[in-house]
């Protein structure tokens, strides 16, 4: 996964001397659905005993890096880097994700639709006990962004659908087989800018 982050910022940064590249960062509040098709009745149920789904709520932190395409006039072509840290019934859900970052200009010339293919680390903690367990996740986010000054945007949404194998009997020990979970997050907020 880091030999993947590096590659993406080697090809971002060989890019850079060709156009104006543009960072920004963001903390935005979220709230992610994560819901399986098999309930777990174990101890180690991450969405509770007998649940097959669950909100959990928290804050995302991150940043990306674009860079204008001579190519495609209308594209900017980056990497996304994020932190988000929720809970729910008790349990915890960490998602480290990083992932290539597509920005499109529209004829609103202050909107900007995005969208991010990621993977990364997953980490969740089931209610009744402090073992994490950490496994690959993997998916896409879309959303658009408003420019409200050179410095300040405002992320109108941005919806991601993503796959993780969730602390669980299977994931901490027992002999039976769960399978991954799928999440479905939102969030809107702020985006600055950086120089």
């Amino acid at each position: 996964m880091k030999l993947f982050a590096c590659l993406i910022a080697l090809a971002v940064a060989g890019t850079a001397s060709a156009a104006h590249a543009q960072g920004a960062l963001y903390i935005n509040p979220v709230a992610v659905r994560v819901s399986n098709s098999t309930a777990d009745h174990g101890l180690y149920a991450f969405l509770g005993p007998g649940e097959t789904s669950r909100m959990f709520y928290g804050v995302e932190l991150g940043g990306y890096y674009n860079v204008p395409t001579t190519q495609f006039k209308s594209a900017a072509i980056g990497v996304d880097v994020r932190d988000a840290v929720l809970h729910g019934n008790n349990a915890l859900l960490n998602s480290f994700l990083v992932g290539p970052r597509i920005a499109f200009s529209t004829r609103v010339e202050k909107l900007h639709p995005y969208v991010e293919p990621f993977v990364g680390a997953g980490s969740t903690r089931a209610p009744n006990t402090e073992i994490k367990v950490t496994k690959l996740q993997y998916g896409a986010f879309a959303g658009a962004d408003y420019d409200f000054s050179r410095r300040v945007s405002w992320r109108i949404a941005e919806v991601g659908y993503s796959s993780l194998t969730t602390a669980s009997g299977a994931t901490i020990g027992a002999s039976e087989s769960y399978p991954s979970s799928n999440l479905l997050s939102i969030t809107a907020g702020l985006t600055f800018r950086l120089p």
